[in-house]
């Protein structure tokens, strides 16, 4: 039923199955990886409730119990759980230790060029979790001058330190009066606590 619903053959889904039993190892995660999302949604085209893994829950409760104090008291805050360091006329981004831990465990970061203009309220990229893909809004209007290059290679830096080495833009600030209209960390704790 399940492959006649996706319009997939048994031999396609064995094929699948093989290529994960002899993929070398460090391709295995990739492939890990596509058969959960798949799997994902699977479930959820026939309408069926999975539980999350223990841990996952444990981690959600833990998040919603510390969430007041995992707010740095340097930073502004979009109410889209981005954050905002300014140092003169540099501003530093990146999302919230709120967000990382609503997101899970981070597979993928997606950031614009060193020369892009980001706009205030737009995109301008992409955080990938295993549980989804959330984009990622620029709490200030400026010009990229560096993007954190080591995320390509450790997206859970994003995970393990939101707001030191899991930074993603740096920019020149085009308009430092919209920083006035960002929260500050006790505005955004009580945010996240009401959430």
């Amino acid at each position: 039923l399940l492959f006649v619903h996706f319009g997939l053959s048994y031999t396609s889904v064995s094929t699948s199955l093989l290529l994960f039993l002899f993929t070398p190892s460090q391709n295995q995660t990739v492939v890990a990886m596509a058969m959960r999302t798949f799997a994902s949604q699977c479930a959820v085209a026939l309408k069926m409730r999975v539980a999350p893994a223990p841990y996952l829950m444990l981690r959600t409760a833990a998040t919603r119990a510390y969430a007041g104090q995992a707010v740095a008291d340097d930073c502004k805050y979009a109410t889209s759980h981005e954050w905002v360091k300014v140092d003169g006329d540099t501003a530093t981004i990146g999302i919230s230790d709120f967000a990382q831990a609503e997101l899970g465990d981070v597979v993928y970061v997606e950031l614009p060029e060193v020369g892009a203009t980001m706009e205030k309220g737009t995109t301008f990229g992409v955080v990938e979790s295993v549980k989804a893909a959330s984009d990622v809004y620029s709490p200030v209007t400026g010009e990229v001058l560096e993007v954190n290059t080591e995320l390509e290679g450790s997206p859970g830096l994003v995970n393990t330190s939101a707001f030191k080495e899991g930074w993603m833009v740096k920019l020149k600030l085009s308009n430092p009066a919209e920083l006035e209209s960002l929260l500050d960390a006790t505005a955004y704790a009580k945010t996240i606590a009401d959430n």
